[in-house]
């Protein structure tokens, strides 16, 4: 198995919709695998799809924060790695 590498941190989650706010910290892309880690997440998923100001981008760069849809519950502070 290769190597997690930390790629954000979960800002916020709208329980209403199942989307997670990620500040990313390392570029993400539709596509990657990643797992979501915190105290009490364990989520591992293929970004599907992503938005930045509710638009449709195939890719995040440091410092941008994106909205994703999250197939379980997640909590600020979580952190998001690409596995």
């Amino acid at each position: 198995m290769s190597e997690k590498k930390l790629v954000g941190k979960v800002k916020h989650y709208f329980s209403n919709i199942g989307v997670a706010v990620i500040e990313v910290s390392s570029t993400l892309k539709v596509g990657d695998e990643i797992s979501i880690e915190g105290t009490a997440t364990n989520i591992t998923q293929k970004v599907d799809s992503m938005q930045i100001e509710h638009k449709n981008v195939s890719q995040a760069k440091k410092g941008e924060s994106v909205g994703m849809k999250v197939a379980d519950k997640v909590r600020e502070g979580d952190m998001v790695f690409k596995v």
